[in-house]
């Protein structure tokens, strides 16, 4: 029998994130995350899906190392362990992959080498990449071990979108330029958005929209991005949950000549502490929806602050497409904030955008259109599953050798 199991492994800096899927018919056989990985209170949720069986572990876990090892543990009790004949490969979320990193790479001692090279740039994300990486390397060293990079979809974008206007020789001395990120969820969502209008992913023209408390936007001609919100960091473009988006880089000046605060003090200003959180003290957008609702002037002017700015990417990614087909909202409030996606679109008619109440009021996992029958540009809600492209990524690399 041919192995046509995939472990989808998503290590964060305290968490790890999991799911196994047989790739013959795209079925989940379990799910997990553990979570406060080195703290007294890490907790151990897993779930297998052919059994319907949970389980949750409450005490430490020291490290990502015993993290893993709890995971093939509880895999193991399911039938399901690592050792199986089935798996045919661990596929690896690997959030920075800078240029060189442009498809989903067999992880060898090179590619650790190069994902270690970029931690300068994503220094809270490739790191603990890597420990998932190696761990399940040393846990598996017969296993092919494949690393799928969020900044990979993003490399088609031409230099007139990747290039910002600085000296081009320090620029590429300190590798400085637009990477973007989601990139597995944006190639996940513009090609199921493809799907829905029933035309190949080559024939569709669709800006996405993933709006969690990250938040990006992408323009997707054709299957390939030319451009996204995102830039050297996730910390360019939308407003999001604590992050400012967009801002003149003087700002930074600013606070540091005239209100003396310190590098890492502006750093964690404009990563944790802005964004919706900074303007109404919330990052949770039905906890800002209530609060509009009750007259809240704080929580209404960030709302109108994150549209305003998400209606200027719509505008901006209009242009550079030239024709739209599609408009996909995505992520936790894409996908479930009836309000966001009715406001992103209001007063755009003349973009041929609108969406019609009562299909916006509806609530499902499957992707569906919002937009009026006829609509000129459809407006769609396609749920993200970057689990799905990672494994999906993953399996096409190996699975035919497997």
């Amino acid at each position: 029998m041919n192995a046509t199991r995939v472990l989808v492994l998503n290590s964060g800096s305290s968490s790890v994130k999991y799911q196994l899927i047989d790739m013959r018919d795209a079925t989940r056989l379990a799910v997990g995350l553990v979570e406060r990985i080195g703290e007294q209170t890490s907790r151990f949720k897993h779930t297998c899906l052919t059994s319907g069986d949970t389980r949750e572990l409450d005490g430490p876990i020291a490290d990502h190392d015993a993290a893993l090892k709890a995971v093939a543990e509880e895999l193991a009790r399911d039938g399901l362990g690592l050792d199986s004949p089935e798996l045919a490969a661990i596929g690896h979320r690997v959030v920075h992959g800078g240029m060189f990193f442009t498809e989903p790479t067999v992880v060898d001692d090179a590619v650790l080498h190069e994902i270690e090279r970029l931690i300068p740039v994503a220094p809270l994300h490739n790191p603990a990449n890597l420990t998932g990486i190696r761990t399940a390397m040393a846990l598996r060293p017969d296993l092919p071990q494949v690393a799928v990079f969020d900044t990979a979809f993003h490399t088609t974008m031409p230099e007139s979108a990747a290039r910002y206007a600085i000296d081009t020789k320090i620029a590429d001395r300190h590798r400085v330029r637009r990477y973007g990120f989601h990139g597995t969820s944006h190639a996940y969502v513009s090609r199921a958005t493809a799907h829905l209008l029933g035309k190949a992913p080559e024939d569709v023209n669709v800006i996405v929209l993933h709006l969690g408390n990250g938040a990006s936007a992408s323009a997707v001609r054709g299957g390939r991005c030319v451009d996204t919100s995102m830039g050297l960091t996730p910390l360019e473009g939308l407003v999001m949950g604590t992050r400012s988006g967009d801002l003149d880089p003087a700002v930074i000046f600013h606070l540091q000549r005239v209100g003396g605060m310190s590098m890492d003090e502006i750093d964690t200003l404009l990563n944790k502490r802005s964004g919706l959180f900074g303007l109404c003290g919330d990052n949770d957008m039905r906890e800002i929806q209530r609060r509009m609702e009750a007259g809240d002037e704080e929580a209404r002017l960030a709302f109108e602050i994150y549209v305003h700015r998400l209606k200027k990417y719509i505008g901006a990614y209009y242009a550079v497409l030239g024709t739209v087909d599609a408009v996909a909202f995505t992520a936790g409030v894409g996908e479930n904030a009836a309000f966001v996606r009715e406001a992103a679109v209001e007063g755009l008619a003349g973009l041929g955008l609108a969406v019609d109440g009562a299909r916006n009021a509806v609530r499902g996992d499957e992707p569906r259109l919002v937009s009026p029958e006829g609509a000129r540009v459809a407006v769609a809600v396609v749920p993200t599953d970057e689990e799905m492209e990672i494994a999906t990524q993953t399996y096409a690399l190996v699975g035919k050798n497997s």
